[in-house]
């Protein structure tokens, strides 16, 4: 069985290689990054270098595969982020079929439902239609929450300002999942291989509101008083801009951020709810304490 991974050696991508590769499976891993290819190899999978808006690239890496498990990594530096989104899925979908790939488990997000609304999500949601115009190809959608990992982000705010903050609102619930639960929901779907047709998986790993967040975060870099702020969209389309983020950037995130604070992000998780994993924001929180203190 020969699979092929998008996604370089990231938070995912790597632990899920090494469950397949343990498995005793052909992995090849895509990486843009030339530097990652004795890594990748170290782990006992094939490098395929190469970019992934390359159709001709893509192609050529997916003949021969019995499964390919896409995802498309966030690119800032790009006029229209949601149509950069739907373009990659576009490619996506064409070098699947030219290399006449049957099985794809896709990595979407929490809100793919969504045609507009929801940031860069609403991107994943044209990604999603696109593969979904496959014929004989047999696809799982992976919609995870909201990664804990956006939240190292914050590190700089509450550095600088004392405050963590974001225009989520104090008691919005957030769906949030860890990139380990991820990757163990993709392994499974991807040894199992049970799927026909198109199909949907929800993976969260807790709920928790900002105001907790900022609490349990606080707690594990001993601020146990950190303060939650909520911004307005246009405070935190500004701070996002000072930050560094391109205005279109900041713009889907800020969109996104009035997505969860609204609920409409979550609505579809919750007509289809999931048994949580095992990584709770405590469990995170501890990372969280070690990068914060060596920034």
């Amino acid at each position: 069985m020969k699979y092929v991974l998008l996604g370089s050696l990231g938070n995912i991508n790597k632990p899920l290689a090494e469950k397949l590769i343990a498995a005793g499976y052909d992995v090849t891993v895509v990486s843009s990054n030339q530097n990652r290819a004795a890594q990748i190899t170290a782990l006992g999978a094939k490098a395929a270098i190469g970019n992934i808006d390359d159709n001709a690239f893509l192609t050529q890496t997916f003949t021969g595969a019995d499964v390919v498990f896409t995802l498309i990594p966030p690119v800032h530096e790009v006029e229209n982020w949601k149509q950069y989104i739907h373009n990659i899925g576009k490619n996506f979908a064409e070098a699947i079929k030219a290399a006449g790939v049957k099985k794809v488990v896709n990595l979407s997000s929490i809100g793919a439902d969504l045609p507009d609304g929801v940031g860069p999500v609403s991107g994943l949601h044209l990604a999603e239609l696109e593969l979904n115009k496959l014929t004989g190809v047999d696809i799982k959608h992976l919609r995870p929450g909201y990664f804990y990992t956006n939240l190292f982000a914050s590190i700089g705010m509450i550095q600088h300002a004392g405050i963590f903050g974001n225009n989520f609102g104090a008691e919005a619930p957030i769906i949030m999942t860890h990139p380990n639960d991820i990757a163990e929901v993709a392994a499974e779907e991807l040894l199992n291989l049970n799927f026909t047709g198109q199909s949907v998986r929800y993976i969260a790993s807790d709920v928790r509101t900002s105001k907790e967040v900022a609490t349990i975060l606080g707690a594990a870099i001993g601020k146990p008083e950190l303060p939650y702020v909520e911004f307005t969209d246009e405070q935190n389309l500004e701070g996002a801009i000072q930050a560094g983020l391109p205005k279109e950037i900041a713009s889907n995130y800020v969109e996104m951020g009035v997505a969860i604070r609204t609920g409409i992000m979550f609505e579809d998780y919750r007509k289809h709810p999931v048994i949580l994993g095992k990584t709770k924001l405590e469990d995170f929180a501890k990372d969280f304490a070690a990068v914060y203190s060596k920034s």
